[in-house]
């Protein structure tokens, strides 16, 4: 890796970092920069999976005042969680190469379009907890198998489903979104550092990136509105997508 390609990453990290916090797109900047890079989609996949655990400790490590309280409700949760996300990176262990390629603009595409739709929170006014419900596990289960296999947007659908079936402020929700995903893409991490072809060279300074965004994303949430983040994420996304869709249909 040259000086430039170092730098891209690390850069690439940190607003993966703090796109992640705020929106649950890390995988939408940081996965491109690592085939700009010069990674094949798989290697590429897996060495952002590995390199997104830093993101998970940096951003709990700042959402610390959002996650009082929750412990309960996440230890519940994780569980399914994790299993999602050792079957998610099963599945990508397993996929085909060519296939993948074909499989990644649609995902990034479908993704970039998620992020424009706001889920909406319920009202203050008391505290509800609907994640005890049949199927709002199912849900998190099957978000943390998308997350395992390649995640691009899928903090931003397990967000929405926080949002819909608890009373809790979009902070709070982020912050336990963060902790769940964190949780799955752990397991499909340890699954490609045993089996997977990570990169090492690309894995180490995107870490580091993600690690320094993972840190500030959770204080932007707190004061800042994301509405422009997200338009421009959802517009970067979705050019990517046809950019990639072009190159993997070609």
């Amino acid at each position: 890796m040259d000086p430039g390609e170092l730098t891209l990453l690390t850069l690439a990290g940190v607003g993966a970092g703090l796109t992640g916090s705020i929106a649950g797109l890390a995988s939408l900047v940081s996965y491109p920069a690592l085939v700009a890079a010069g990674l094949p989609p798989v290697t590429a996949n897996v060495t952002n999976t590995v390199a997104l655990v830093f993101h998970g400790i940096g951003a709990a490590y700042g959402s610390r005042p959002e996650l009082a309280g929750q412990g309960a409700r996440l230890r519940r949760l994780a569980i399914l969680a994790i299993l999602g996300g050792a079957v998610g990176g099963g599945l990508l262990l397993l996929t085909p190469s060519a296939m993948f390629e074909r499989i990644v603009p649609w995902l990034i595409g479908l993704s970039s379009l998620a992020v424009l739709r706001r889920p909406k929170a319920l009202g203050e006014g008391h505290h509800h907890d609907g994640t005890r419900s049949w199927w709002v596990r199912a849900g998190v289960f099957l978000v943390a198998v998308y997350g395992g296999y390649f995640g691009a947007a899928a903090g931003v659908m397990l967000l929405a489903l926080l949002l819909t079936v608890t009373s809790e402020s979009l902070a709070r929700s982020s912050a336990a979104r963060t902790v769940l995903l964190s949780s799955a893409n752990a397991v499909a991490a340890l699954a490609f550092v045993l089996f997977g072809p990570v990169d090492w060279a690309a894995a180490a300074p995107l870490a580091v990136g993600f690690l320094a965004g993972g840190r500030v994303g959770p204080i932007l949430v707190r004061h800042a509105p994301a509405d422009l983040l997200r338009l421009l994420i959802a517009a970067i996304g979705i050019a990517v997508a046809v950019q990639l869709g072009l190159k993997g249909y070609s």
